[in-house]
């Protein structure tokens, strides 16, 4: 036990120095933080081991962020290289491997702030998607950083589409080569990141063609830059995108291929094959090129849209226990703005879908790892749910995170608004999850494909994958709550959202079918069903986080008060997504207007449960200082010294201003202006 008791020193805040209002949330907590510390890592070994990672990433000057809200995006993007280089270094240094348990907490400690985050991706292509020939003569030269790849798929015009894809490779049977081209402006691959300066090779995913016949879409491996002098290959026009909202230190770059040759082995050949006069043979499913997607969705979902959301959950609560605004009794100090029911009903359902993000994750992650273990085998019958699951999660979380880290910015009022609150890039950075790796609109959609053809199989009788068994349990009836207590019980709130998922899936199916039968064409029927299917897909993924959050809580240990708090949290989760969606739970009457009132009740009555342990629940995610990077968030609470110390370091402040010689003199000394 005395392993976990070193919160207070990874924080590097001596307690003595701690701000009162925010030393005394931290007497009064009901549960063991360290130990809620330690479920959240998966065990306290592992607690240990990330605390040690963390600690000689962070004690190694080369890695500090300090100054990252003052820098130009050259320097941004050069300390992310210098940062890249020296983790290697320190990597072999300490005897971390790239697929050991210290890589996941080492780019958790650099917070993704480091280049050839795409050389990853790249390596796993290759992994997934190549021969043991292939795997074994690219994978030491990317290990060894001899070479450094990205992964480019997506087109100028092109994106979640993957068979629209407009780039060819034509099999060349006189010299054993594919020809790649870019055939039109829209066809150029357009965001890849580390391809605008760094790469040296990529994966290009493109239309394979073979005497003239389209075969689909195909990935293989280019070399785009000289190994000599990093000049850029011949036929390969390549460069960097240009500003944007965020990801200021990644090169994301565009690249187009004039008449590019390369031999016939660089087509990632594990499931498909192009022989050598020109037979094409393929093993296993077509869909395996979509696993590298999959495989990229689940990592994102932890890494690039939770975290920041508990990053968010940490500066806005602990900010909220320290900033003091109006007097909430007549006669009394200011109080607290977390004391006011409406802080608590903006910040604490972010802190509960934090947690319930957190546990789903850990369900996906089993699920891949299942999946991988059985393509591997060359089995690929979970590979539609699996497909199905990454794509309806990644859009259903990232969004959410998204909307929430926003109402964690604007809960902070002005100071939210300033980036030394670390506030606007967590926003910024997650907003684009949003967009990459799949447009959510659309992965919503293919999640509602599957979840259409399941309802229609366990209609008739046929088998569906485990997840998706409750579309056949359709049961008439009416929601048994009789008081407010009743919708804390877990089986009352699950069952209704069980039920809206499946009303939601059923009357959407129906209407499909009523429109194909009525004339009109599959497609357009489909088209026309669009806004109902993602509302019955996100109503899947709802349910099973909720369902997945209180069977989680059910296995937890009910000591150290962690399964107690646990509870409350999944009920604020469950009753704040019914509370929201009143009109979903309250459209065929499962639900009716005086249970909705039980509901609010309930759903308030938690927030104030809850508010007792905000402070600690969020020190359980247990951030660094130099991790959250946060003027706001820092775990002494020393906010307003730390605002005025941050701001003093602007290089604004330290030169003369440019325009006063050119402007302000001319105009303060304009003898017209003189009183």
């Amino acid at each position: 036990m005395a392993l976990l008791d070193t919160t207070k020193d990874t924080q590097g805040s001596g307690l003595a120095s701690v701000n009162p209002d925010l030393a005394s949330e931290r007497l009064t907590a009901s549960f063991c933080v360290p130990r809620l510390t330690a479920v959240l890592d998966g065990g306290a070994e592992r607690t240990r081991l990330r605390r040690a990672v963390v600690n000689v990433i962070e004690s190694d000057p080369v890695f500090s962020s300090e100054n990252q809200y003052f820098q130009s995006q050259n320097e941004r993007y050069e300390a992310a290289v210098r940062k890249a280089v020296h983790l290697r270094k320190k990597m072999q240094e300490m005897g971390w491997s790239e697929g050991g348990p210290e890589s996941l907490y080492v780019y958790r400690a650099l917070s993704g702030d480091v280049a050839f985050l795409l050389h990853r991706v790249f390596m796993r292509s290759i992994s997934v998607l190549g021969s043991d020939k292939q795997v074994a003569k690219w994978i030491p030269l990317a290990t060894e950083y001899q070479i450094i790849g990205s992964y480019a798929q997506t087109e100028l015009g092109h994106g979640t589409y993957l068979q629209g894809l407009e780039t060819t490779a034509i099999f060349d049977v006189s010299t054993q080569e594919f020809i790649l081209n870019t055939p039109t402006i829209s066809a150029m691959k357009w965001w890849p990141g580390d391809m605008g300066r760094s790469a040296t090779h990529t994966v290009v995913f493109a239309q394979l063609y073979i005497h003239g016949k389209c075969y689909g879409v195909h990935p293989f491996i280019v070399q785009i830059r000289s190994l000599q002098d990093h000049s850029l290959c011949p036929g390969i026009t390549a460069g960097d995108i240009g500003p944007k909202m965020n990801f200021e230190h990644i090169d994301n770059g565009y690249l187009m291929l004039k008449n590019v040759r390369i031999p016939r082995e660089n087509m990632l050949n594990k499931f498909c094959e192009v022989q050598p006069d020109g037979t094409y043979v393929r093993r296993g499913s077509q869909k395996i090129n979509y696993f590298t997607m999959t495989s990229v969705r689940i990592s994102l979902i932890s890494d690039e849209v939770i975290l920041p959301l508990m990053k968010a959950c940490t500066i806005a609560i602990r900010y909220s226990v320290v900033r003091r605004q109006s007097k909430l009794k007549p006669g009394e100090e200011e109080a607290k703005i977390l004391d006011y029911q409406t802080q608590q009903e903006k910040l604490l359902p972010q802190l509960a879908a934090a947690y319930a993000f957190h546990f789903i994750n850990n369900y996906l992650h089993e699920l891949f790892d299942r999946g991988y273990r059985e393509i591997q085998g060359r089995n690929f019958d979970l590979l539609p749910e699996l497909h199905a699951f990454s794509s309806g999660f990644k859009a259903m979380v990232s969004q959410y995170c998204t909307t929430g880290v926003e109402i964690c910015l604007r809960a902070c009022g002005g100071h939210g608004y300033s980036l030394l609150s670390g506030l606007p890039s967590l926003y910024t950075k997650i907003l684009a999850s949003c967009i990459y790796e799949g447009e959510n609109t659309i992965l919503l959609l293919q999640t509602a494909r599957f979840l259409i053809k399941c309802f229609s199989a366990a209609s008739a009788g046929q088998p569906v994958p485990p997840s998706v068994t409750y579309l056949a349990a359709m049961k008439p009836g009416k929601c048994p709550a009789k008081d407010k207590l009743d919708f804390l019980s877990p089986d009352v709130y699950t069952e209704a959202y069980q039920h809206a998922a499946i009303r939601l899936i059923s009357s959407t199916a129906a209407k499909l079918q009523d429109l194909i039968q009525s004339g009109v064409e599959r497609h357009e029927a489909w088209n026309q069903c669009t806004v109902q299917l993602v509302q019955a897909a996100k109503a899947h993924c709802h349910y099973i986080t909720v369902k997945n959050f209180v069977e989680t809580v059910e296995k937890l240990e009910n000591t150290a008060g962690i399964q107690n708090i646990m509870k409350h949290l999944c009920d604020l989760f469950a009753l704040h997504g019914i509370f929201s969606n009143a009109g979903t739970f309250l459209h065929d009457g499962y639900i009716t207007g005086a249970q909705m009132d039980m509901v609010t009740a309930s759903y308030l009555d938690l927030l104030g449960i809850i508010r007792k342990d905000a402070v600690p629940l969020v020190d359980a995610f247990d951030f660094t200082d130099k991790n959250l990077n946060s003027a706001l968030g820092s775990y002494d609470g020393q906010v307003y010294q730390r605002l005025y110390e941050w701001a003093r370091k602007a290089p604004t402040n330290k030169q003369i201003s440019p325009a006063y010689e050119k402007y302000l003199k001319p105009l303060l000394h304009n003898k017209l202006s003189k009183l």
